[in-house]
Order: C-alpha cells, then structure tokens, then sequence
C-alpha cells in the first residue's frame, strides 16, 4: 500500500492534531524519555536534544509523525543546507527484513514536500551488490510518479580518502562518497533497528558509515567478485578490533543532519541480514543522531554502555546519549521496550570493553 492511501488529509489532521498534543503531554512527563524520577544533574539552562518516538498500524504514517512532532528542528536544520539526500540501508537486494522499506521513503518525502521543493537524492552503496539492483527489487522507482527524487549509485560517484585504524593501530585509506562529505548537504539516515554481527546493534550512524565506504562496481558478495570493498577495513582487524572506533572516528565527518529509523519491524537474532523479524510498530526520529541511537539501543534492550561507537559520540559531544538530556516526544520509551535476541557473537563483540578499541 502507498503512502498516498496511507496518508489522506483527513488522517494526517486528525494524526498530527493528535500526535501534537502527546508530544506537549510527553514535554511535562519527568526524565522526559522514561517517565521515572525527575531528571537529576542536568545543569539549569543545558541544551537538550529533541526526540519523537510514534507508534501505529502504518509505517509511513509512523514515520510521518515522528517527523511531524520535530518539525520545528528539521525546518530549522534543513534551511542552512542547499540540498537533501536519504541514505537508505540496502545492505542486500533481496531481502525485505534487512533493507529500509519503500514506505519508510514514502513518510520521510510526504512530511519534506512542504519543507523543501527541491529534488531529494537517495543513494546509497549495499554491502554485496549494485544500489541499482536492490533499488529495483525494493521498488524505490515507484517514488518517481509521485516525488521530486533521483537515485544514485554512491559507487559510482567521486570520491575522496580518509583514514580508520586497524587491529595494529596502524592508519588504513578508505575511499568515502564525496557527495556525503558534502557541508551543503542535508542528511537523513533511514535505518531500521537491527541486531549486528560486529557492533552490536546498526541504527543510524552505521548505516551512513559504512554506506558511505565505496566499493568497486564489479565487487559482489558471491564469490566471483572481481573488485575489493573499502567497507571491510571499517572493522579493524580481523577480530573487528577497531570497529568502534572507526565508526566515531568517520562519524565525527559523516553524521546525519536527521536520524529517522523505521522500527515498524526490527531485526533479531543474527542481524543484519540473517535475523528474524520483531514486530515493534515504532519509529523514531530526531536531529540529534546519537538521541536517536540511544533510544533505539533502549526499546531494543540492550546496555547502551555497550555500545561501544555511540558511547564514543556521546563522550565526544556529537549528540546526547543521556537519556536525561533527550526530551521525547511522542510515546513514552517505557511502553515500547522489547528485548530483541542479540547476535550468537555476542560475548566476543562485547570484548571491546575489555581489550580496548584500536584508537580510543
């Protein structure tokens, strides 16, 4: 079903009168986020960051609210930008539960056409094929009869070098989009909240950073590749000792200008391709990627502590992983937890914590 069933005048009143006044009730809940004590050491005047968080029976509804209830921030944010691009996750070509879903698409354009009138890329780089064949197969081509998009082979764009760190801590070149480097572009990240085979958990960050890593047009992940992937030396090492850090290190240069991730099915299990499907029905969008992270790794039920890259950003200031520093709007965060299966690996991803990240 489309977004234009989805999305009628009468619904999106109705909804954004709604989704309007729980996002003033979640504005005097106390901890904001998790509706418990009121907030304590947040010094008086300190910035907080904006987060909305819907549920429903629509996704691109879903996503539509969430973005609707931040509208002020994205408004704000996207007019010091000259143009747009949403970096879906497209990891494979053929598989549904592991890629952003066209609807997701669908609720992000609807809430940006009276935002923004300019054409929206949306580009991205899969793992183990061509952007084109997954855009095909996910029919992102249907957003063309009703939307001002352009579709773009991040592999097949410029590029320019940056470095992250392997296992010897040694500096290692990786080719980055360049488009994605871009400080005219406004960016949006459309992830899906998922368990991972290396970090723990891809949200927002990840999905641009490693997106962002090209690889050559011929590499496939079939065995009959006959390029490279850059992506592979985001994991630092052969144990994914560096991983972490990586991530951090290329997000302080590739992070989302808006972080929307579509939790209308999440992924457990042996993410992010190999998982199984966990019926959440939530969304969750803000400006402030690490905001939006730290609720995703909280309704999925892991320790955020954890999480190794996003404690990074935290620490370095490039968002708010606090939860007493992020003002939910929307549902509470408490009545959507769920404890998404985590990885087999689990135990060795966890030994970051103990034997140090390449860097950090």
């Amino acid at each position: 079903m489309t977004c234009a069933n989805h999305l009628t005048r009468r619904t999106l009143l109705r909804d954004t009168v709604r989704g309007a006044a729980a996002g003033w009730a979640a504005m005097h809940w106390p901890m904001r986020a998790l509706g418990q004590a009121a907030a304590v050491g947040v010094p008086a005047g300190e910035a907080m960051s904006r987060a909305a968080l819907t549920t429903g029976d629509s996704r691109a509804e879903n996503v539509f609210q969430a973005l609707k209830l931040i509208e002020r921030d994205v408004r704000e944010s996207i007019a010091r930008k000259k143009r747009v691009m949403i970096k879906p996750n497209l990891v494979v070509p053929n598989k549904q539960l592991a890629a952003t879903h066209v609807e997701c698409l669908e609720g992000i354009l609807e809430f940006l056409k009276p935002i923004y009138q300019g054409e929206v890329l949306i580009g991205d780089s899969p793992a183990g094929t061509q952007a084109t064949e997954a855009f095909d197969n996910y029919k992102y081509h249907e957003l063309a009869k009703r939307y001002n998009v352009r579709f773009v082979s991040l592999d097949e764009q410029p590029t320019e070098i940056r470095h992250v760190s392997d296992h010897r801590h040694q500096p290692q070149p990786v080719r980055i989009a360049s488009v994605l480097l871009d400080p005219d572009l406004f960016l949006i990240s459309a992830a899906i909240p998922k368990t991972h085979d290396r970090a723990i958990c891809t949200l927002s960050l990840k999905n641009v950073v490693v997106g962002a890593a090209i690889k050559d047009k011929e590499y496939r992940w079939d065995g009959k590749s006959k390029g490279s992937s850059d992506k592979m030396l985001i994991h630092g090492g052969p144990h994914n000792e560096a991983i972490h850090y990586n991530l951090f290190s290329l997000g302080k240069i590739l992070r989302p200008d808006l972080a929307v991730l579509d939790g209308y099915a999440g992924m457990e299990h042996n993410g992010p391709v190999g998982g199984t499907a966990v019926e959440h029905r939530v969304a969750i969008a803000s400006t402030d990627f690490v905001a939006a992270d730290r609720i995703g790794v909280e309704l999925m039920g892991f320790d955020f502590a954890k999480v190794g890259y996003l404690v990074f950003c935290d620490r370095a200031g490039l968002g708010h992983g606090d939860l007493n520093r992020i003002e939910v709007l929307g549902e509470k965060v408490t009545d959507h937890l769920r404890q998404y299966r985590p990885h087999d690996t689990i135990e060795q991803q966890y030994l970051w914590m103990t034997r140090g990240t390449a860097g950090a």
